[in-house]
């Protein structure tokens, strides 16, 4: 079953240096090929250039160039679609922050791909970021370590 695809993921795949960089390239390729849809959101990709093209992060980061490249190839593939904000995303929004113990910071990130995922019905998120098993009603799938959890 396809879902959203995470920036860690998306980072490992470009990234040549990571330990990650197959398992996550190989998982890219694959659902790229396959049948199913696959999904990003406006956040996740923005974020993808912000890490990626960090020098404070990586010591040899893409350029904007290298970054917008990856990102065209994969949009580009019609098994992927990014998911945006529609009419119900502010009401979800609220009744996801009323399950959470003290949702803040960096959190509202991963918060914003979570409501995503309830507005178009998505369940599963492929990302190595256990942040997300917080959420409820999320299936986490770590691509790199072939797991699942809920």
């Amino acid at each position: 079953m396809a879902g959203i695809v995470d920036t860690n993921i998306l980072l490992y795949a470009a990234n040549r240096d990571a330990s990650e960089h197959i398992a996550a390239r190989e998982f890219l390729l694959r659902a790229g090929a396959g049948p199913e849809q696959w999904y990003l959101t406006e956040g996740i990709l923005y974020e993808f250039l912000r890490v990626a093209t960090h020098p404070k992060v990586f010591s040899q980061p893409l350029t904007w160039q290298e970054a917008m490249e990856f990102i065209r190839r994969v949009v580009g593939n019609p098994c992927f679609r990014v998911l945006t904000a529609g009419e119900q995303h502010w009401s979800l929004l609220g009744e996801l922050l009323s399950c959470l113990t003290h949702p803040s910071g960096n959190l509202f990130f991963d918060i914003r791909t979570a409501v995503l995922m309830r507005e178009h019905g998505v369940r599963e998120i492929y990302t190595s970021d256990v942040d997300f098993l917080q959420f409820p009603g999320l299936h986490v799938v770590n691509p790199i370590q072939k797991r699942a959890q809920t």
